[in-house]
């Protein structure tokens, strides 16, 4: 059973930084990506991984400023994150995609199945 978990999340001033992880649970090979939500607003491709080779995808709002990264030993993924605006603030989900086209549109929610729980990020002004 494919399960992942977050945490990390928290409140935090702007200019600060967080770093989140998801753990991964019922697997050890697939795209994973981090996605966010704020309040009213469309979910939103941040950054993902593609385990082949490891080349990374970021959203334009998270060039520069984030970092995804793998623990493969320990089956998490990670995002850290500095610099952080208040307009960052939003949930913030991990995910999993397993299909063989998972390097295409990597940043595209329609295609993960596999969903954490999410974990909160609060940057204040």
């Amino acid at each position: 059973q494919v399960q992942l978990v977050e945490s990390g999340g928290g409140s935090v001033q702007a200019g600060g930084s967080l770093k989140l992880s998801c753990v991964a649970y019922g697997y050890s090979s697939a795209c994973m990506a981090w996605f966010r939500q704020a309040p009213g607003k469309e979910r939103e491709g941040v950054v993902g991984i593609y385990p082949g080779d490891g080349s990374t995808f970021y959203g334009d709002s998270a060039k520069g400023r984030f970092t995804i990264s793998q623990d493969n030993a320990k089956n998490t993924l990670y995002l850290q994150m500095n610099s952080l605006k208040p307009e960052d603030t939003a949930m913030y989900y991990c995910a999993a995609d397993f299909s063989l086209s998972c390097r295409l549109d990597i940043l595209k929610d329609q295609k993960y199945k596999y969903w954490g729980q999410g974990t909160q990020v609060t940057v204040s002004s």
